[in-house]
């Protein structure tokens, strides 16, 4: 039972960060621009969020403050990342550029950009950030005492504020997407920029509004996957902003089916994280290193899942197209 409640633990902590990068490229795509930087978004949110927090370390106090100090750092890794996602926007809006090529180009200079300002900081060679253990929520926030049941393992062993925050901006996705005039209008422009700018919707500022949004949700994604992975920043997030991406096609643009799709991305991390410890999965005896075998398989199964359902996605029709306010 122990094993059961590490899994489904772990499996809403990888969750959160797929689930907040797809849903920031469901706003960036709805909007119709392709945010393929978003790997490179989360990069630099986690790099920002990674410093602040080990300042606050440092300063003595984020321990005493551990929960304020976090959300702090969460904020400044949105905001990082939505002043990074600016480079994209001006690219892909005003100067209508490829914004595949333009994400690409991000996403390469996001870690190497990490790299040289972590060295800076910390000494030649030092890559790593190491997170302060303070971060983690536990029952003696809520004045309980610790235990070691099914309910106390499921909950409190990697209970971190991204959670609830992760959950709220949900919500507001959900709600803004569906529920107000901004996101009819925001989806509007991904559909048929020149029909919504002849009822005087500025396209230009729907798609700077999705794009600044997804770099918040990006960012914010970066330190949740850093706390996730438990090891520190080492000025990358493991390939999870394309993750993220093929989360969002196999959800369809739709949040309710983006956190369904997230949690079952996020599942088979966690496998391939416990597969020694799972009794019946295939142990390859003959492998020599079977658990690189296993760290294959979210990525395997996103292709085979995307082979599946790509023809039926619904993707935004003007995605991608760059918006010429003379063309009709």
């Amino acid at each position: 039972m122990t094993v059961l409640a590490n899994i489904l633990s772990l499996t809403i902590v990888f969750a959160v960060p797929l689930l907040l990068v797809a849903l920031g490229g469901m706003y960036s795509e709805h909007s119709g621009v392709i945010n393929i930087a978003l790997e490179g978004i989360m990069v630099i949110g986690a790099l920002c969020a990674s410093f602040a927090l080990k300042g606050f370390d440092s300063a003595g106090w984020g321990s005493t403050h551990p929960q304020i100090a976090m959300l702090i750092s969460i904020l400044i890794a949105g905001v990082a990342g939505m002043v990074f996602s600016i480079l994209l926007a001006f690219a892909a809006i005003n100067l209508r550029a490829d914004q595949t090529i333009g994400g690409t180009a991000l996403n390469i200079f996001a870690p190497a950009f990490a790299v040289v300002v972590t060295w800076a900081v910390q000494g030649q060679g030092l890559t790593t950030i190491q997170i302060p253990t303070w971060i983690r929520i536990t029952q003696a926030n809520f004045g309980l005492e610790a235990g070691n049941g099914f309910l106390d393992s499921l909950i409190f062993k990697y209970f971190y504020l991204t959670t609830p925050v992760a959950i709220v901006l949900f919500i507001i996705a959900w709600i803004l997407m569906y529920k107000t005039s901004f996101g009819l209008r925001l989806r509007a422009c991904g559909e048929h920029p020149q029909a919504a700018d002849s009822v005087g919707i500025n396209v230009y500022r729907m798609r700077y509004a999705g794009v600044l949004i997804s770099g918040f949700l990006g960012g914010v994604g970066g330190i949740a996957y850093t706390i996730a992975v438990g090891s520190g920043f080492s000025a990358s997030v493991g390939g999870y902003g394309f993750l993220a991406l093929a989360v969002m096609i196999f959800g369809n643009w739709k949040p309710i089916q983006i956190l369904g799709s997230a949690a079952f991305f996020a599942l088979f991390k966690v496998i391939a994280a416990y597969n020694s410890s799972l009794p019946f999965l295939p142990k390859f005896e003959g492998l020599k290193d079977k658990s690189s075998l296993y760290q294959m398989l979210p990525y395997i199964v996103t292709m085979i899942v995307l082979v599946f359902t790509s023809k039926k996605s619904q993707a935004p029709k003007a995605e991608g197209i760059p918006y010429d306010k003379g063309t009709r």
